[in-house]
């Protein structure tokens, strides 16, 4: 479900534009100034931004260029002229796409999937993220979900080994090299800390666990993760 943030001064035009793509299965939160913006920003992940360019105080095209500074989500831009330089400069500051009002709701909806698919592909390319079976591993946010939109959560050192399990799947790697990629301190230098952290991995992605089927023992070598990775 992505997350869309309306930024809109005119509070008729921001429910009304909230309540539609609300009933499109989009996530959405809503701000009146860049101020109210920053706030969602810094404490929630958003996939795409529409931004009135004619915001009191900080204006569209300022949001566009500091968000594109630091952040690769897709970014609309929404205003009631029909102004060409309005239009070149949000571009050039990063926008990804442009609207005037009064917008066609379908139009703008297409142009949102548009860019939601493009972006995705996007980070995709940037980001490890790895599905096997019915999870999601997305290596650099730190993220292990099940498809049914749980969240699996892992210590620092069963993320640390089910990223060197995963990244070499297929491979069997011994006891030695996962223990060199465990960083805390807690677990010293004993090689049977592997097998510990093997078991509450199993734990939590195994179906049965005493016949795993993602992690399998290579029996006097080590382990290795034999789920199909897509």
């Amino acid at each position: 479900m992505a997350h869309i943030l309306i930024i809109e001064d005119e509070p008729v035009t921001r429910a009304t534009l909230a309540s539609y793509l609300d009933a499109q299965g989009y996530r959405i939160s809503e701000a009146e100034t860049a101020d109210a913006a920053e706030m969602i920003l810094t404490e929630q992940d958003v996939d795409l931004l529409l931004v009135d360019i004619n915001l009191p105080g900080k204006d569209g095209l300022q949001i566009t260029r500091e968000q594109r500074a630091k952040s690769d989500l897709g970014i609309i831009l929404v205003t009631g002229r029909d102004d060409d330089v309005d239009r070149i400069v949000g571009l050039e500051l990063g926008a990804d796409d442009y609207v005037c009002k009064p917008f066609n709701r379908r139009e703008l909806l297409a142009r949102i999937k548009n860019l939601l698919r493009r972006t995705e592909d996007i980070r995709r390319l940037s980001r490890r993220i790895y599905q096997f079976g019915p999870f999601r591993f997305d290596v650099t946010a730190r993220h292990l979900q099940s498809d049914d939109a749980k969240v699996i959560p892992l210590t620092r050192a069963e993320f640390e080994m089910l990223d060197c399990l995963v990244s070499r799947a297929g491979q069997v790697i011994t006891r030695d090299a996962l223990m060199t990629r465990i960083t805390h301190r807690q677990y010293g230098a004993n090689p049977r800390t592997v097998d510990v952290l093997i078991r509450r991995l199993r734990a939590k992605l195994e179906t049965d666990p005493a016949h795993p089927r993602v992690i399998t023992t290579v029996h006097g070598e080590g382990y290795v993760f034999t789920a199909p990775i897509s």
